[in-house]
């Protein structure tokens, strides 16, 4: 087991340690002289942490590469408000060195429990053709380990083992709150069968057996596009299935990024299918959101975070600080509802490095949502 994570940052800060980490990226960039220098993203279970190796750049630059495992000795401290680690010596390590759990974020969520709560929703579908159809994606194993392992997305949110499984059990709770308020409006069946398959191309888009990064065909075809090869497959396996279904589910994946600027070739038609965009954008924000305040737990104002393009003011911290100072009671919740306890997932920093090429918020977040 590793002696130092990343987060426990603030009690080693100005101090030089040694460490292991996985390296998410690594780019040799110039300096004003002219000279190299390498700016990496490190990470372990725990976080991500920025890096540089200012000195001795040409002796380190060819001894590692991204994706590979490293013990680091350098100074951690903190720039403009971030923590930073300055690399003095760097060497790859063996394979035989690494416990993988040490450096991939899991969900801390019981996995099982979790499956469950999707296997209890689908069993109540009234529509058989709907059932039948997720039922035939819930019976394939491997799709089953898949969907239990993978991360929502590569960095925007629910970036963690079991990510994706995280969300769309939330999004099913958000689903079913909502259908009651619209029960004249919204088919529940159609509704919760899209939220099931609107990431489920995510299995085979990323790769997460040691960093969280695109496959090849993640890369040329986008979860969308694999995941209407995969509703053509089990809709072959659930004999007459009706076309007209069909097309509604395929509208359900296509338009869930809500505009063609998200990557969306067509914009929410139906009832279903706007209803899954804005609660889809609304799991996906408040996650990125939550990771944020519980990556910085004592400040009021986040940096920035890039994700949703703006700092963020912990509305908690500063209630709490504000009734503190001016002696006042806790804030009175309503009738029959306790604050909410602090969740503790593992969650990652989130940002907008692809493949080691800059992208803009906007671009990120269509590949990622």
């Amino acid at each position: 087991m590793k002696e130092f994570y990343i987060s426990d940052c603030v009690r080693f800060e100005n101090q030089v340690i040694t460490a292991s980490f996985l390296v998410v990226s690594k780019q040799a960039k110039p300096k004003k002289s002219g000279e190299l220098y390498l700016a990496l993203t490190l990470a372990d279970c725990s976080g991500h942490l920025d890096a540089k190796m200012w000195d001795n750049v040409a002796d380190h630059i060819n001894c590692f590469e991204q994706d590979d495992f490293v013990k680091i000795r350098g100074l951690l401290n903190k720039f403009n408000g971030r923590f930073q680690l300055t690399v003095h010596k760097v060497r790859s390590m063996q394979e035989s060195e690494v416990d993988f759990a040490d450096y991939l974020p899991r969900t801390t969520k019981d996995i099982g429990e979790l499956w469950q709560t999707v296997k209890d929703f689908v069993d109540g579908f009234r529509d058989p053709h709907l059932q039948a159809l997720v039922r035939a994606f819930i019976a394939d194993p491997e799709i089953e380990f898949a969907y239990k392992n993978a991360p929502a997305a590569k960095t925007l949110h629910h970036a963690f083992i079991g990510g994706l499984l995280d969300h769309v059990v939330s999004l099913f709770k958000l689903c079913d709150l909502a259908c009651r308020n619209y029960p004249d409006t919204i088919n529940r069946d159609l509704l919760l069968t899209g939220a099931f398959l609107h990431d489920i191309g995510k299995i085979h888009e990323l790769t997460f057996a040691r960093s969280f990064t695109y496959t090849t065909r993640g890369q040329l075809l986008g979860h969308m596009i694999i995941e209407l090869e995969m509703l053509q497959q089990k809709i072959a396996q659930v004999p007459g299935f009706p076309p007209e279904y069909k097309t509604l589910i395929e509208h359900l994946i296509i338009s869930h990024h809500g505009k063609y600027e998200f990557g969306s070739p067509k914009m929410p038609m139906f009832p279903e299918a706007l209803m899954l965009h804005y609660l889809d954008d609304l799991d996906s924000k408040m996650e990125s959101m939550r990771a944020h305040f519980q990556r910085e737990p004592g400040a009021e104002w986040t940096t920035y975070n890039a994700s949703l393009a703006r700092p963020l003011l912990n509305s908690k911290n500063f209630l709490e600080k504000l009734q503190a100072s001016n002696g006042a009671a806790p804030a009175i919740q309503p009738d029959g509802v306790q604050p909410a306890a602090v969740q503790s997932d593992a969650v990652q920093p989130e940002g907008i490095l692809t493949d080691n090429v800059l992208e803009s918020p906007k671009a990120a977040a269509a590949k990622e949502k």
